[in-house]
């Protein structure tokens, strides 16, 4: 196998998070197996995206099934190809309608999770702005061969950005977004520091009440748990102003909906998400692709999932001819756990990037690797329940076992009275709540 290279700190990201049981937000490249066809229908819609199109997704898998890792592949790809990344994971106090200002701390999540390729981590809102702000300026002194300290620089850079302020402004609440465009181009201009910050805080979602806005910035509107999606749509127009290809929304947890006690809440819920689904495919939205994950339960459940909205059910189930056969164009994607060989592919770069990153050539030999599999599938009701993430413990603490211990076996480790498989002693229930954190 051809000697690995890859920088110390991407092989420390990924065996430290698969050690823990998540998913590494960087390296991703150097783990993949599978997904190929997933990953290429995505990419398909990222291409959309850029042409002013719009995509809508629904991952489906159950626990275990790879929805996490295939989430922040997606979010890498397309950072990568220069598109403005949103992500959020549904909880009892994140959804898109609540009345207790649910909706509202999704879109603050969004906002705070906003990524681009130069700031992966999130927080890149004022990032974006200033680039914008920045590639208007050189775009003026261009177009009018002028410098910045010319005096007439600064209306030029008004009118410019006079343009881009009204093709937002036909948009639902676009008005109320150019206005913080405008002021804030203002407090850049001038160095005002703290009016910036406050303009900030009105797009982050962060003014509890109108009159706290009126009071900071002379605004009688915020974002709220009624307007929030209309602000995110205004936002994907937005950034390909500043530059990036569009937007793509990544919404995981679902299940989150689903376990909605009262039934017109979870009714609320899912009619948002078809006002979303609506948006991207009849055309409604541009530059903005939304990408939904959840378990099959939560989605087909027809008493209390997704299904049970009947106007969604209509527009998702798939038809007659679909026989089991995956079909990448439609709206659901559905995702199947990997296979033995892709496993053992997996388990194979594990190896490669555990001696590479320590220094060092075990002794580990295919046949071990082979045996460990073997053991891992034999475990009682393997067939059903074993996920890539036990096996990936599993593996990487032998891995580190063998490091430390080199005169060691895989079987004396297996064998032994203190090895453990991941799980294997864990009730079923149980093992669905750990998933529930973990879907790698």
């Amino acid at each position: 196998m051809e000697e690995l290279q890859i920088p110390k700190r991407i092989s420390t990201t990924i065996l430290n998070s698969l050690t823990g049981g998540v998913v590494p937000r960087i390296g991703l490249e150097y783990i993949t197996v599978g997904r190929k066809n997933e990953v290429d229908a995505i990419l398909n819609d990222i291409n959309n995206i850029e042409q002013e199109g719009a995509s809508f997704r629904f991952i489906v898998g159950k626990y275990g099934s790879g929805k996490s890792f295939l989430l922040q592949l997606i979010r890498s790809h397309a950072m990568e190809k220069g598109l403005v990344v949103l992500d959020v994971d549904l909880s009892p106090e994140r959804r898109f309608v609540g009345n207790k200002g649910q909706g509202l701390a999704t879109y603050r999540e969004l906002i705070k999770n906003m990524s681009t390729k130069t700031k992966p981590d999130g927080g890149a809102l004022t990032l974006i702005i200033e680039k914008w702000l920045s590639g208007i300026q050189l775009i003026v002194m261009q177009e009018n061969n002028i410098s910045s300290d010319n005096p007439k620089f600064l209306s030029l850079v008004k009118i410019k950005i006079g343009q881009v302020i009204n093709d937002l402004e036909g948009m639902v609440h676009g008005f109320d977004f150019a206005r913080i465009l405008s002021m804030y181009l203002e407090a850049y201009i001038n160095g005002e520091d703290e009016k910036k910050s406050y303009l900030l805080k009105w797009l982050r979602g962060e003014y509890g009440t109108k009159t706290e806005a009126k009071r900071e910035i002379d605004i009688n509107t915020i974002v709220n748990d009624d307007n929030w999606y209309d602000y995110l749509k205004i936002l994907s127009q937005f950034v390909v102003h500043a530059g990036y290809k569009g937007m793509i929304i990544i919404i995981d947890e679902l299940v989150n909906l689903y376990k909605i006690p009262q039934s017109i809440s979870r009714q609320y819920n899912y009619e948002k998400i078809l006002t979303m689904f609506n948006d991207t495919m009849q055309g409604k939205a541009k530059n903005l692709g939304i990408i939904l994950a959840g378990t099959p339960q939560c989605i087909e459940d027809t008493r209390k999932g997704i299904f049970s909205y009947e106007a969604l059910k209509s527009r998702l189930q798939e038809g007659k001819f679909n026989n089991g056969i995956k079909d990448m164009l439609g709206p659901i994607i559905r995702l199947k756990t990997l296979t033995y060989e892709e496993l053992f592919v997996l388990i194979e770069k594990l190896k490669q990037i555990h001696e590479h990153h320590y220094g060092y050539k075990g002794n580990l030999q295919h046949d071990d690797m082979i045996f460990f599999m073997k053991m891992e599938f034999e475990r009682i009701g393997a067939n059903e329940n074993i996920t890539p993430r036990e096996v990936i413990r599993d593996f990487l603490e032998i891995l580190n076992i063998l490091y430390q211990n080199p005169d060691l076996k895989v079987a004396d480790i297996i064998n032994g009275n203190d090895f453990k498989f991941s799980n294997s002693e864990d009730s079923d229930d149980t093992i669905h709540q750990e998933f529930a954190e973990f879907e790698l």
